[in-house]
């Protein structure tokens, strides 16, 4: 991705954004949605690289303005995976998909709560 942007890179890659980017993030992921219902794997497997590659580009737009890059991704990613499954990882014990389901929502509220502290608390700071 940093070569398809560099300099000597592709010209159309290098002139996408963030915002550019969207509707292809979205067109990608509906062919993937399409795939995955018609169980076609060799479709499934085409569109999931596709998506990631609208993922590897976002990640090198955000690299190159200092915001984050793909490993940073991965590990919120993975401290996400670890923190919303305290059945798997941790001692809690959940029996059914309902019983993580609603522990799971529970986590969703706890975290936009926290989202929203978090940007007052910047905004403040200002």
């Amino acid at each position: 991705m940093a070569r398809l942007r560099s300099p000597k890179g592709c010209p159309w890659d290098r002139q996408q954004t963030h915002v550019s980017l969207i509707r292809f993030l979205k067109a990608e992921s509906q062919e993937l949605a399409v795939a995955l219902r018609r169980g076609q794997w060799h479709e499934i497997e085409d569109e999931l690289g596709d998506v990631l590659l609208q993922i590897l580009l976002h990640a090198q737009i955000a690299s190159e303005n200092g915001d984050f890059n793909i490993q940073d991704v991965a590990l919120s990613q993975y401290k996400k995976l670890v923190r919303r499954h305290p059945h798997v990882f941790g001692k809690k014990r959940l029996k059914t998909a309902q019983d993580v389901l609603a522990n799971w929502q529970t986590f969703k509220r706890r975290e936009r709560s926290q989202r929203r502290k978090d940007l007052q608390s910047r905004r403040l700071s200002k």
